[in-house]
This record gives structure tokens, C-alpha cells and sequence, in this order.
């Protein structure tokens, strides 16, 4: 590989990402392998909940929320798709562009939290 495409390998492994089990944003090291967990805590409580399912029918994979984690997440996306019709509404109208462009940030904002599961 040439000096190019390390650079895009380099640009997209530097992107943000989530941890698997509380959702907070991560940044890779330029080194080694991506992290699945942002803390030990983390990475703890995603095996307990895999070890917890072990030789049960709930698949590995599967994600487990208690009621009130599952009522905030709903919580969210609602929050989210209500931004999403106020924005949809306000470009219908011809709002102004400094408008639009604080409605679409406040809809990113949502996005980004709605995007974790705890």
C-alpha cells in the first residue's frame, strides 16, 4: 500500500465511535486494535450480561434493558423524530438559514444521544 492509502486507512480508523455498552464516544490510539469499551467497567458489565445469558435462548448478541433504560431510550427517539418533523417543517416554510442551521445542530445533539442504549 502506498503513502495514500495509509492515509485514508489512518483518516478512518481516527473517526469517533461508540463503546458497546454504554454508548459514550471514543477515539482509537493511531496503534493497535479498536477498542470495543471505553472502561474496564464497561467491558465488566457487557461479560456479566453474556455470562448472565449463557444457556439461556436469548441470543449472544442480544442487548438487555431494564424497563426504565428501555422508557429513556424511547424517550429519545421520540425527542429525536419530533427535531427531525420540526426541521422538515421549518425548510417547508423557507425559515431562515441561521434558523435551519441551529435546528439542524439541536437534531444532531439528539442524534448523538439518542445513539446510546444506557
Amino acid at each position: 500500500m502506498g503513502e495514500y492509502g495509509q492515509g485514508v486507512q489512518q483518516t478512518q480508523r481516527r473517526r469517533p465511535y461508540s463503546c458497546a455498552w454504554c454508548g459514550r464516544t471514543m477515539v482509537d490510539s493511531q496503534l493497535g486494535r479498536r477498542r470495543k469499551y471505553c472502561k474496564r467497567s464497561c467491558r465488566q458489565r457487557a461479560y456479566e450480561q453474556r455470562a448472565l445469558a449463557e444457556g439461556t435462548s436469548i441470543p449472544a448478541d442480544s442487548v438487555i434493558l431494564s424497563a426504565a433504560e428501555a422508557e429513556s431510550f424511547g424517550d429519545r427517539m421520540f425527542e429525536l423524530r419530533c427535531a427531525a418533523e420540526d426541521l422538515a417543517t421549518a425548510i417547508t416554510e423557507d425559515v431562515g438559514r441561521a434558523e435551519l442551521r441551529d435546528m439542524a445542530c439541536a437534531l444532531l445533539a439528539l442524534a448523538r444521544d439518542a445513539e446510546r442504549l444506557r
